[in-house]
């Protein structure tokens, strides 16, 4: 019989994902992760650990599966937070979601896993497994979006490997939500009615402002709001020697200064903000909403821009360095000069944008038909060639 241990997280999918596992047949374990310790900076309600622990541990009770929990906030906080903070001071925003599922449910808690003697660790991911069978023996494992188009997470396993596939189990990834919430019911699961959990992966909705400030200090700076006009946003196009330059071009991040615009308000530091964001500008008496349209950490200047379609939001290419480039299926990787149609997002839940993918000898260029919004350095790219994710990135 094989084994299997499901990260229990104290929620509805993790915990149909045990009891599917356990129809099927395996020898079923479930482990909970604890990962944080300070809260101080944690919207109580929202989520708490403990509250969490204990619907994991009566729904492992009910499964009549054994149960343990592990500590891994040491690594949580080397591997996810400090990378967080040092992201952030430099001006970047990035995706801890996705880090934690590479970082902590896919290698540490993978590895404890296989300690155990499991032969799989499955996770309440909406997301499928496919397996192709080479010539020569061996499999090719594919990362398959989820049944469920409104609950697709494939996004968020951006990053996981071959080994790590080879050992994942997604039992919920042919399901709708609903579907899942029904089974929870119909076998008495405390989860059955749970709201999802939401913020930081495994900690909960988080202030972030207070949980950067543990770290990044406040420091009080200009807000600038740059007027929407046509001239300023069409600096005069080179005349390209070839297509590299053209997505250089296109891939380049607005550059301002103060005088581009007026100061409209003052901010407590240009790290805490990002690009698009919206709320805790606390500026008014503006005809459209102000957004972010660029952070200048160095200057302790945030870049402001009255409206959605503001000129300084939209960018029609972006830019991955080698070393932060990653293929799920390396046997797909391009080789420099090739070139790849495709389908990507730079955000979960971002319907899938059609993008021709350039591979320079320094990373890969993604370039889009149609410009994107608020493209932000620090998140992720990923890219499909169908339902499959075939690699991501982070963006420069």
């Amino acid at each position: 019989m094989k084994k299997v241990v499901v990260g229990l997280s104290g929620g509805v999918d993790s915990s149909v994902s045990a009891y599917l596992l356990k129809k099927q047949g395996y020898d079923v374990i479930g482990l909970f992760m604890k990962n944080w310790h300070d809260d101080s900076v944690i919207i109580s309600e929202e989520c708490p650990w403990v509250e969490d622990s204990n619907d994991a541990l009566i729904v492992a009770e009910k499964l009549g599966i054994p149960f343990q929990t592990v500590d891994l906030s040491a690594e949580y906080k080397e591997r996810i937070v400090d990378y967080m903070f040092n992201e952030y001071e430099k001006g970047r925003t990035p995706n801890p979601d996705v880090l934690c599922n590479r970082e902590i449910k896919f290698d540490v808690f993978l590895k404890i896993a296989l300690q155990l003697g499991a032969d799989y660790v499955a996770t309440g991911h909406y997301c499928r497994k496919g397996t192709i069978k080479n010539e020569d023996g061996s499999e090719t494992f594919q990362l398959l979006a989820g049944v469920d188009g409104n609950k697709d997470q494939s996004y968020f396993l951006c990053q996981l490997s071959q080994e790590q596939l080879a050992k994942t189990l997604f039992p919920i990834g042919e399901l709708t939500k609903p579907e899942v919430r029904k089974i929870a019911t119909d076998n008495s699961l405390i989860t059955a009615d749970k709201k999802d959990s939401q913020g930081l992966c495994f900690i909960g909705k988080v202030h972030l402002p207070e949980f950067l400030q543990q770290k990044l200090k406040p420091k009080k700076g200009v807000i600038v709001e740059v007027p929407n006009t046509a001239e300023q946003f069409s600096p005069e196009v080179p005349d390209f020697q070839d297509k590299q330059a053209e997505l250089a071009f296109n891939a380049e991040k607005p550059s301002y200064s103060v005088t581009d615009g007026k100061v409209v308000g003052e901010h407590q530091g240009a790290h805490y903000f990002t690009i698009g964001q919206r709320k805790g500008l606390n500026v008014g008496g503006t005809k459209e909403p102000l957004f972010v349209i660029e952070t200048d950490v160095k200057e302790n200047v945030i870049y402001t821009g009255q409206g959605k379609s503001h000129p300084g939001l939209l960018r029609s290419a972006l830019f991955v360095k080698e070393d932060e480039l990653h293929w799920v299926r390396s046997d797909l990787a391009l080789k420099v000069d090739e070139i790849m149609e495709v389908e990507a997002r730079i955000r979960y839940r971002q319907p899938l944008q059609k993008a021709t993918l350039y591979k320079t000898d320094n990373g890969l260029y993604v370039d889009f038909v149609e410009p994107q919004s608020a493209i932000t350095e620090g998140q992720f790219v990923a890219w499909y060639i169908n339902d499959e994710l075939i690699g991501s990135g982070v963006i420069s």
